[in-house]
């Protein structure tokens, strides 16, 4: 069975283009992600993208605000190397003049968890978090581990 290796793309619908640009650009400036438009179905789109994915935005077709606690996503987190990396990409963040926490460790997800949090213009929950040793010996040991 092939394996699947990673997100190829995600799409986030947002309620004004324009706004959702604005704050995107200099997010993604941070992350080291480059950006492409193109248009479907007569859509604009705006995509982000790195060697490993797209981050896609597209126009809404309703008002709706999102609900992170309705069906749906929550959030979505992002992974850097090291703790270091997560303190560094939080404050480029904030001083791109985005609202993100300070890196903190958050024990009561993993010993060794770190992340900075923040939100988009439409209130999709936004993290960065360090690559943790759990996830690293999931990754490297996959085979021995079993499931």
């Amino acid at each position: 069975m092939p394996e699947i290796i990673g997100f190829d793309h995600i799409y986030i619908t947002v309620s004004d283009m324009a706004r959702s640009e604005a704050f995107y650009d200099r997010l993604m400036r941070v992350l080291g992600f480059r950006k492409n438009t193109f248009a479907i179905g007569g859509d604009p789109h705006i995509q982000y993208f790195n060697r490993h994915f797209g981050y896609v935005l597209r126009p809404a077709r309703t008002a709706a605000a999102h609900d992170a606690y309705a069906p749906g996503l929550h959030h979505l987190c992002r992974r850097v190397e090291s703790v270091q990396d997560v303190v560094d990409v939080a404050e480029q963040i904030q001083a791109a003049g985005i609202a993100a926490t300070n890196a903190a460790l958050h024990p009561g997800y993993a010993s060794d968890y770190w992340s900075t949090f923040f939100s988009d213009p439409d209130g999709i929950r936004l993290e960065v978090t360090n690559y943790r040793q759990e996830r690293r010996e999931r990754h490297d040991r996959w085979e021995e581990i079993g499931g």
